[in-house]
């Protein structure tokens, strides 16, 4: 069937189980002489290669279907098309040496808001590794509000958290919040995090498609699930397969909380969306004793992980010290949840 279309023109070409290497390869290149930019995944199953490209006038998607190992030929029509189910059904699982973000286990990424010196980095590191984290997070560089709020130590900072977090045998989390910090930043951290704030700063993402390094962005405080996809489709389409979506609440008229925690949305982007999604009950609560319930929440409607912040002196923090759980709560929390994901067949990952 001829499409009439102008502008871009998306579609899903699904190779035969029983298609060889050679065909695949040879599709790809087909799909890429006739002027569309060719994305491979390679399922269980089948392969499928998404062409992307700019259509002038009718075009005809049949012209892949007559290819050796073409099993069928499907347009596309959801403005996201690399982070949609339809482009792969499976699920992405991010892959950061022994930690599993997307498979059975549900990981625990635990620290302080920011990185405020090297003691307290270094005290925090080994409680939230004995509560189960596997990654630490903290901010060298934070986006505020008020300009006269703490800004963060910048490198000095990311020194000090990749020196305790290496003594302690975890990984690195921290957010990137400028295009020109991501070259500096690939030296100390594990992932990338993109904060909500820059959830649409396009140049960052576009950048970031360009690394090779694991991209943790966070929905935007007033953004639908499909503009937080077409954001992760900026990083997909440059060339970065290893994107995790955050939940981290949204901006609506209630005042009684910092925002209110979208729980839904981590069942549905599963089903839109086949990359990993973790949840961050701090930010949106905002309220240190309703993060361990959200929490509790987040696992049993299907998150992947939790990005929870936990300080030893949140009386004295320089940043969220309010919603900072304390180490003893950590250390509960954490056997909750590893309970709550044993009920729905998986555990928190060690």
């Amino acid at each position: 069937m001829r499409f009439r279309t102008e502008g871009e023109f998306h579609m899903m070409i699904v190779m035969s189980p029983q298609a060889t290497a050679a065909e695949v390869a040879d599709v790809v290149t087909a799909v890429e002489a006739q002027g569309f930019t060719a994305h491979r995944s390679d399922g269980k199953e089948s392969t499928v290669i998404g062409a992307v490209g700019i259509v002038s006038g009718e075009y005809d998607p049949r012209n892949f279907e007559v290819l050796p190992g073409v099993a069928r030929v499907v347009r596309l029509s959801a403005a996201y098309k690399l982070a949609s189910r339809h482009f792969k059904p499976e699920d992405t699982v991010v892959q950061i040496g022994k930690v599993a973000i997307g498979g059975p286990g549900v990981v625990l990424m635990a620290g302080p808001c920011t990185i405020e010196s090297r003691e307290q980095v270094e005290a925090i590191a080994p409680l939230v590794k004995a509560a189960g984290a596997t990654i630490l997070r903290g901010g060298a560089f934070k986006p505020r509000t008020s300009p006269y709020s703490f800004q963060g130590m910048g490198e000095e900072g990311l020194r000090y958290i990749r020196e305790a977090a290496d003594k302690h045998g975890l990984l690195v989390v921290s957010e990137v919040m400028d295009r020109t910090q991501i070259p500096m930043m690939l030296g100390y951290v594990d992932i990338l995090q993109v904060g909500a704030r820059n959830m649409q700063n396009f140049d960052l993402l576009k950048d970031l498609g360009k690394v090779k390094r694991p991209v943790l962005l966070k929905r935007g405080m007033s953004a639908t699930l499909e503009e937080l996809l077409l954001s992760a489709e900026y990083i997909l389409a440059g060339g970065n397969r290893d994107v995790i979506l955050c939940e981290r609440g949204i901006r609506t008229f209630e005042r009684a909380m910092r925002n209110t925690f979208d729980i839904a949305a981590i069942p549905v982007l599963k089903t839109m969306s086949h990359l990993p999604v973790v949840a961050d009950p701090s930010h949106a609560l905002g309220i240190r004793d309703k993060v361990a319930p959200a929490a509790r929440a987040a696992v049993a409607a299907g998150a992947d992980g939790l990005i929870i912040e936990v300080h030893n002196q949140p009386e004295k923090a320089l940043c969220d010290g309010a919603q900072s759980l304390l180490p003893e709560q950590i250390m509960r929390l954490s056997k909750d949840l590893d309970a709550i994901a044993r009920v729905i067949g998986r555990t928190l990952a060690a």
